[in-house]
């Protein structure tokens, strides 16, 4: 190995941004990591620390990174030995406030109590700008769409193919210049951290032909956003726990259950999976984002989408239920995080969803979803149970970043916002 060849140990914020600490590869050692400060995770998506935050100048962290992440990152002048880290405590004892580790507790909590695992699959929507933040012209799901974005394409899924991503679709999107990309399914901590991974390189992919991606929910109040869909289902021992063929759309009593407890807890769930102001601005009916909190057959306006096998599939390993109001303001792993403690808490419960939408939205009657961010959050302060989910210094942090960021936009138009959130996600 050259002397000169750089680790990055790396985790993903509260505001979906990778950061972290560069090191020879050669003196990573898997067991102690890198030092990291608890403060850190008090940034903003506009490179703010917030003050005041539970931390201050005190306290110590250790990245720890996770050798089965570990991936070639590329960069122009030679590809990084790229990890994801779970942050803990000196001593080496979790840090309550950790995303990662947040996401490995709630599946624990899935495993223990319910015998059940998680599968999961991202699709992740993005823009491609110019120099001078142009987007290219209409080209939706046109070869002409797919060609617009080359070779910028080509590097990308290159590059994605070089770091073990498994991506699945790659498509010229309805919007100017929007793409989606779509990663095969794992499990969930694996997705979770293939979505961090997915982001940066296609950020980075459009760095080297002199472009730029976002994945920002808006880059203008009235264009078509972009969104994070996620795609869930439930497995035992290797069978699969989510369709049912006797059940409502298929769904099997476990999966019905754990799709209420997601209806139950969608205002204070949105706190963390839609965290931005601009994520309420692509949240409105006739968006194909998610129009109000219920379950809908093939019904890309639902919360939760029922989505149809493929054909060939007469057993339902391919049957999963898609999760559509998230977006890339959200940490992945806290967004897992959150629905997974949701869908325990319908499991607990017991009791099914009562419906499941077959019409359009224009002719159904369902719960609407918060208007705002602010709404949203202040339904997780009043959900006992949902508070009960994240440790209290976890849950001030994403408070103080969000306000730190809208005290940095005060006075900006909605348009304004969105091209904010637009340059730096």
């Amino acid at each position: 190995m050259s002397d000169d060849r750089l680790a990055f140990v790396a985790t993903n914020d509260l505001v979906a941004l990778t950061r972290g600490r560069g090191l020879p590869s050669a003196d990573l050692s898997v067991t102690s990591g890198v030092g990291w400060v608890p403060a850190d995770l008090a940034i903003n998506s506009f490179g703010h620390l917030v003050e005041p935050n539970p931390f201050g100048a005190l306290g110590d962290l250790r990245l720890i990174p996770d050798p089965k992440t570990k991936c070639a990152f590329p960069l122009p002048g030679g590809d990084v030995d790229f990890y994801l880290a779970d942050q803990t405590l000196p001593d080496g004892s979790p840090w309550e406030c950790c995303p990662r580790t947040n996401l490995k507790q709630a599946l624990a909590r899935l495993l223990a109590d319910h015998r059940l695992s998680l599968t999961v699959a991202f699709e992740h929507e993005f823009a491609l700008l110019d120099a001078t933040d142009r987007q290219a012209g209409p080209g939706a799901f046109t070869i002409g769409g797919l060609t617009a974005g080359e070779p910028f394409g080509s590097r990308a899924r290159r590059n994605l193919n070089g770091a073990g991503i498994e991506w699945e679709n790659w498509l010229p999107e309805y919007g100017p210049g929007q793409f989606e990309v779509t990663v095969r399914p794992s499990d969930a901590l694996r997705a979770a951290d293939a979505a961090v991974l997915t982001r940066e390189i296609i950020r980075e992919s459009a760095r080297q032909e002199g472009l730029r991606a976002t994945f920002a929910p808006l880059l203008d109040p009235n264009a078509v956003g972009n969104g994070v869909h996620v795609h869930m289902s439930l497995w035992r021992d290797g069978q699969q726990m989510t369709f049912d063929v006797s059940g409502p759309a298929g769904l099997s009593p476990s999966a019905s259950q754990a799709c209420a407890g997601i209806l139950t807890h969608t205002s204070a769930l949105l706190a963390w999976t839609a965290p931005s102001r601009v994520s309420f601005l692509r949240l409105t009916p006739h968006r194909w984002s998610s129009a109000g909190a219920f379950v809908g057959l093939h019904n890309r306006e639902a919360l939760l989408r029922v989505s149809p096998m493929v054909p060939g599939d007469t057993v339902g390993r391919t049957f999963n239920i898609e999760y559509r109001a998230a977006d890339a303001t959200a940490n992945p792993h806290l967004v897992l995080a959150a629905l997974v403690h949701a869908m325990c808490d319908g499991l607990e419960r017991a009791a099914p969803i009562d419906r499941v939408l077959t019409g359009h939205i224009d002719d159904e009657v369902f719960d609407p979803l918060p208007p705002t961010v602010d709404a949203a959050h202040e339904a997780f302060l009043a959900d006992e149970i949902a508070q009960s989910w994240f440790a209290d210094d976890l849950v001030t942090t994403a408070a103080a970043v969000r306000r730190g960021e809208e005290e940095h936009l005060a006075g900006l138009s909605e348009a304004e916002r969105c091209r904010a959130y637009a340059e730096v996600l």
